[in-house]
């Protein structure tokens, strides 16, 4: 049983791990890095996988616990090296994995009552977690192996005794059977059946409504389908202003007299070449219309209808390179996004738009009036609202 859990915890690990290093690297990119535009919804896709598998790993970590709890406590506690290290990786795996999905599920809710920097810290674990997940399995992978496809326990008229030695065992009532081995098995099958403390069938069959109950009723945040049943999500398909979620309101960023101030411009900077663009002039700019989705980091996202000038556009305007990278530069004074980049993949994509209309209608404050980014396969935290200015990257 430890094995069957195993595998499935183990699956939703690495699986979580995966689509957290493409997040983390959207992010934060190394300098050789770019990413694939294509298909559009491709980081709905990653990031609601991210979150369900960290929250299904709930439920499937405890079961895990339950069914190898008393091997927790023995005595004496370390009885060697390899035992010492078995067990330390067990401690580091199960401490650090449960301070690391805990983490994550409150930072999907946008709630850090913790002292520490949630991501720097959430991608460090991650790779604890890897790590002695891995020491664990290498130190335990000949028991995995002997259980991993194993058979049903034979019947009495299956077994073959080896009758090789001759070491007695209390055989008073017992039937007449040569060697220790079966006498041993005789005893074994005479020996009555004890209390279990659940049966497999219902173990399994509770682990399983628990997954499907923590899984089903938040993925509906990120996967339509499941929509109706969101009922411990953070964000609401349809809610919010123009019908989509925010998450950082205009007040937080403390934008809303820059935003809507007369004066506001929009600066496009490339090779010493600038300018700058009213509000009005992007306006009569050639517009385009996409379909394209807020997919947030906290695993939650929105398709919606977006209406602006291409990005790749107003590059052209000041004479950028099609290899170039950009910053794109908010109004917002505070907070880790205020400024971010973009790599040419998406600054050329013919879907990345300087949005000023959504869903029909101008640009909420909310959403990022007068301007904001939106591009195809890029975090919510990347599409950045409340634009000043867009600046070539000096390679």
């Amino acid at each position: 049983m430890a094995t069957v859990i195993g595998r499935l915890l183990g699956l939703a690990f690495l699986l979580c791990f995966g689509t957290g290093l493409y997040s983390h690297f959207l992010q934060q990119p190394l300098p050789w890095m770019t990413f694939p535009t294509r298909p559009a919804g491709l980081y709905q896709l990653t990031q609601g996988t991210h979150i369900v598998t960290g929250i299904a790993c709930f439920p499937l970590l405890l079961a895990k616990l339950y069914v190898v709890f008393p091997q927790l406590f023995q005595y004496p506690p370390v009885t060697s090296f390899v035992n010492f290290f078995e067990r330390a990786s067990i401690a580091l795996f199960v401490g650090a994995s449960l301070v690391e999905i805990t983490i994550g599920l409150l930072n999907t809710y946008q709630w850090y009552p913790f002292p520490f920097p949630f991501k720097q810290v959430h991608f460090a674990l991650s790779f604890v977690i890897i790590g002695s997940l891995l020491v664990h399995i290498g130190v335990k992978l000949p028991l995995i192996a002997a259980h991993w496809r194993s058979a049903p326990t034979p019947g009495p008229e299956e077994r073959h005794p080896v009758d090789t030695v001759t070491a007695e065992v209390p055989t008073e009532g017992l039937p007449r059977t040569r060697g220790l081995t079966g006498r041993l098995l005789s005893y074994i099958d005479a020996t009555p059946n004890l209390p279990a403390r659940t049966s497999r069938r219902g173990f399994l069959t509770t682990v399983a409504l628990a997954v499907a109950a923590v899984v089903g009723l938040t993925a509906g945040q990120t996967f339509a389908p499941l929509d109706a049943i969101n009922v411990f999500g953070p964000r609401k398909k349809g809610v919010g202003q123009q019908g989509v979620p925010v998450n950082r309101t205009s007040a937080q960023a403390k934008v809303a007299t820059t935003a809507l101030a007369s004066d506001w411009v929009l600066t496009v900077a490339s090779g010493g070449t600038e300018r700058s663009f009213t509000r009005t002039e992007l306006l009569a700019l050639p517009q385009t219309d996409v379909d394209l989705p807020i997919s947030c980091v906290e695993g939650w996202s929105q398709m919606a209808s977006w209406r602006g000038v291409r990005l790749r556009d107003l590059i052209d305007e000041v004479g950028g390179s099609p290899d170039t990278d950009f910053r794109l530069i908010s109004l917002e004074q505070r907070g880790g996004f205020k400024q971010t980049e973009m790599g040419h993949e998406y600054v050329r994509d013919e879907l990345t738009l300087v949005a000023l209309e959504l869903n029909g209608e101008t640009l909420d404050l909310e959403h990022g009036y007068p301007a904001r980014m939106i591009a195809p396969g890029r975090p919510g935290v990347l599409q950045t609202k409340w634009l000043s200015r867009i600046e070539a990257i000096d390679a």
